[in-house]
């Protein structure tokens, strides 16, 4: 069957957790970009723009990192605090970040440009899409969504990344006994992970404690400053 011209690519056409705010940087980020993003940041092959991943394409882990370690997966790293904390406190794990906006990717690289792990690497890409075939199935040891946007309106609530059909692309990519490690200063947004993990069997809820390598940021901490209660979330992949 041919399809029709004017068709929308499924990936583009589908509903988006995310709003891309253009590539334009400050010069000390685009600095940091430049000079560091040849080592750090992956060039992957596309499919139909420039945040989704060829589904044919499969990354080589171990290519990327020159070993074979434990995998963490970052969705939406923000300025790389949790990630430099991670690679900093673990140099046997390996932190994988995947994020959408350019500008955020050269934002972290100037934040690990003084230190400059050797075990971090960055995909420009949607999560949702690129988790559903760039990594093999059960090969990471975790997963991080700290502080996703929250899309309060009522309207957007299905732009939110923890959704169910999201739970089953997590659920893919982690091994068996993995940790889903999530975190919000959104009320309304904790009761959405626990309403959408706890209805999933594949998962079961460890703990409710801050995960020990997440940091405070400065983005938590202005949340506490204005009376938000932060909510951390293990579950674990049965």
């Amino acid at each position: 069957m041919i399809p029709e011209v004017n068709a929308p690519h499924p990936y583009l056409s589908r509903t988006r957790s995310f709003t891309r705010r253009g590539d334009r940087m400050p010069p000390r980020h685009q600095v940091a970009y430049d000079d560091l993003a040849p080592r750090y940041v992956i060039d992957v092959p596309r499919d139909g723009g420039e945040t989704t991943v060829d589904p044919a394409y499969t990354l080589d882990v171990a290519d990327v990192f020159g070993r074979t370690a434990p995998l963490v997966v970052e969705v939406g790293p923000g300025s790389g605090d949790a990630l430099l904390a991670g690679a900093a406190a673990r140099p046997d794990w390996d932190f994988l970040a995947l994020e959408v906006w350019r500008p955020g990717i050269g934002q972290a690289l100037m934040h690990l440009r003084e230190q400059q792990p050797p075990n971090i690497a960055f995909v420009e890409a949607d999560a949702a899409v690129a988790l559903q075939t760039m990594l093999p199935e059960a090969s990471v040891a975790e997963v991080w969504t700290f502080f996703p946007d929250p899309w309060p309106k009522r309207k957007h609530l299905r732009r939110r990344i923890v959704q169910p059909e999201f739970a089953g692309t997590v659920c893919r990519v982690l091994a068996p006994g993995g940790i889903w490690r999530l975190a919000t200063d959104i009320e309304a947004y904790a009761t959405h992970m626990r309403r959408v993990l706890d209805a999933d069997e594949r998962f079961e809820l460890v703990s409710t404690e801050r995960a020990s390598l997440r940091p405070v940021t400065r983005f938590e901490s202005k949340g506490v400053a204005v009376g938000r209660t932060i909510t951390d979330l293990a579950y674990r992949r049965r």
